[in-house]
């Protein structure tokens, strides 16, 4: 199973921004399809973003279009996730999560459908002034 970290989180201002990291050790990411996910309390988790292994296809929640940013970089074996124009809203537990891209999985259904191989242990994110 692979190992997922995140980082990044923390304390913003409305209107301010973050960038979260997915890494892993010991495990090549670029052979798989990468999503972010948050969940804020008493709430399910939400598919926000998730990217294919080659990083052509992506996919956004309405929620999130236009302000959040998906990208990886194969070389530093890191998925990012950078977020503009945070509002209270966006306050969650943020997630990553692996699905190898042998299975083909287009990326809206991995987001959507929630679906993932191996899942990090999350970094919050609080949006508040």
């Amino acid at each position: 199973q692979v190992q997922l970290v995140e980082s990044g989180g923390g304390l913003v201002q409305p209107g301010g921004s973050l960038r979260l990291s997915c890494a892993s050790s010991g495990f090549d990411l670029s052979y798989y399809t990468i999503g972010w996910f948050r969940q804020a309390p008493g709430t399910e988790r939400e598919g926000v973003s998730c990217i294919d292994d080659t990083g052509r296809s992506t996919y956004y929640a309405d929620s999130v279009k236009d302000r959040f940013t998906i990208s990886r970089d194969n070389a530093k074996n890191t998925v990012y996730l950078q977020m503009n124009s945070l509002k209270p809203e966006d306050t969650a537990v943020y997630y990553c999560a692996a699905k190898g891209a042998w299975w083909s999985t287009p990326v809206q259904t991995m987001c959507v459908a929630r679906v993932g191989d191996s899942w990090g242990k999350g970094t919050p994110v609080t949006v508040s002034s």
